[in-house]
């Protein structure tokens, strides 16, 4: 069997890799938060978890070669997205 790999740029391989961590991340997501057992739970989030490592890992690489410019983001938007973020994860824990 021949690969087709040599018709698609590395761009156009690496946005599908990039998409297909955004799909698999949210099907485990999904998956945990519906987990009875706590031991799969567990092992359902190290998965997550390592999915989201990939994922970041596949996102540096095209942001590194240009394929994901992202701007520059203002300093005092960061700062309110923090405070804003911070207080919600705060008070808004339920255990």
């Amino acid at each position: 069997m021949t690969s087709n790999l040599s018709n698609f740029s590395d761009k156009e391989i690496l946005s599908d890799a990039l998409n297909t961590q955004k799909a698999t991340t949210a099907n485990y997501n999904s998956f945990s938060n519906e987990c009875l057992h706590e031991d799969l739970r567990h092992t359902m989030l190290n998965c997550l978890s390592q999915e989201h490592d990939i994922q970041q890992d596949l996102f540096e690489i095209m942001h590194s070669r240009g394929y994901y410019p992202t701007p520059a983001a203002d300093e005092k938007k960061i700062k309110d997205a923090i405070q804003t973020f911070s207080s919600t994860a705060t008070s808004g824990s339920m255990r």
